[in-house]
């Protein structure tokens, strides 16, 4: 036997893909753990080719599902983004995306039984302590991926997967604003540091000398750009309590600018890398948080409703995406709870095959 077969589900979720495991099947152990998703995708080439990733950071996600361990949930989500190139598999944060297939996958592989003709789900994200309900199209008590909800970034239109966030205030550092300030300068720019179901450090497209609006393309190709902000997201990260983040993909960058195409406000999100070619869905609730919060650097960029619910259009690289967010400024910003209507679909099932070497690391 010179490869080890490993059961997976291969789904899209949201503007994600990825495989989905059972975390009963994998090694336990996170160092053994990493060789063996590294494999898996193909980590080291930049078209992933001895694996089944493909070749950029929203296509090289893994999700490992599992019985949940609280009383509260439904499933444990634990996540994993693997790079690209650099064979780094990066355990720290979550992805609200590929968590748009966790209700489905788990679903598939007999973790929870459908519940009439909207299954509700309660997911435990593990990387991060978050709760997400997540409802589910399973018409007569089957799994349905038909249906006729559109999202940015995906071809064609799918069965809606409801998600209502929870408890995802502080879910990397504890805190809300984890340098305690609404606004930090470093290195001559203004940004906001927040902490809403992704670290995040938040700044204004202008400080840069960008509209907001170039493609994903043109901010990939410009280099200067990307340097300046890694150095901030770097001086940000250790300002955040979150050490060296050099290696690490948390936090992200955001970028902030007038809306141009009836929104609320137009963002950029990067991964950080590079340009995220749509939006993360735990990105667009820290993003919407920072838009109605008064004081940030959002101030001036939009017309900020006063009292919540309220719903956040925010323009991204391919469109737009929604976040419902439900807050209160009672006592400064509070938020209460964030949705977003995803879809995701089932790809591919059966196993994934890595070098028996690899496996008995």
């Amino acid at each position: 036997m010179t490869q080890h077969a490993i059961p997976y589900v291969f789904m899209r979720g949201g503007t994600s893909r990825g495989p989905y495991f059972n975390r009963a099947d994998l090694p336990e152990d996170l160092d053994q753990l990493a060789e063996v998703l590294l494999a898996v995708i193909g980590s080291g080439h930049k078209l992933n080719i001895d694996g089944i990733g493909g070749g950029a950071a929203v296509t090289t996600k893994v999700a490992m599902l599992s019985r949940a361990t609280d009383n509260w949930a439904d499933v444990d989500y634990f996540f994993a983004q693997v790079s690209v190139e650099d064979r780094l598999v990066d355990f720290k944060p979550t992805c609200g995306n590929i968590l748009s297939g966790v209700g489905p996958a788990a679903l598939e592989m007999g973790l929870v039984e459908p519940s009439g003709d909207v299954t509700e789900i309660k997911i435990h994200a593990v990387n991060t302590g978050a709760r997400v309900v997540a409802k589910v199209q399973t018409p007569g008590g089957q799994l349905d991926y038909s249906g006729q909800t559109e999202i940015a970034g995906v071809p064609g239109t799918s069965a809606p997967v409801a998600l209502n966030f929870m408890g995802v205030v502080g879910s990397s550092t504890g805190a809300f604003l984890p340098t305690g300030n609404l606004r930090d300068t470093i290195d001559g720019i203004e940004v906001t540091c927040m902490d809403v179901a992704m670290p995040l450090v938040i700044a204004r497209a202008a400080d840069f000398g960008l509209t907001g609006y170039e493609t994903a393309e043109e901010l990939d190709a410009n280099r200067d750009f990307f340097a300046r902000m890694e150095a901030i997201r770097i001086k940000a990260g250790a300002a955040m309590g979150m050490g060296d983040v050099s290696k690490s993909v948390t936090p992200k960058f955001g970028l902030l600018a007038p809306a141009k195409d009836g929104g609320t406000i137009a963002t950029r999100y990067f991964m950080p890398w590079n340009t995220h070619p749509t939006m993360a869905v735990t990105g667009a609730q820290c993003l919407a948080s920072c838009a109605l919060t008064p004081g940030t650097v959002s101030d001036g960029l939009l017309e900020r409703p006063s009292t919540g619910p309220a719903e956040v259009i925010l323009e991204h690289a391919s469109g737009n995406i929604d976040v419902l967010v439900d807050f209160s400024n009672d006592d400064g910003f509070t938020l209460m709870s964030a949705g977003l209507v995803r879809t995701a679909r089932k790809l591919a099932d059966g196993h994934v095959y890595v070098p028996a070497e690899v496996w008995m690391k």
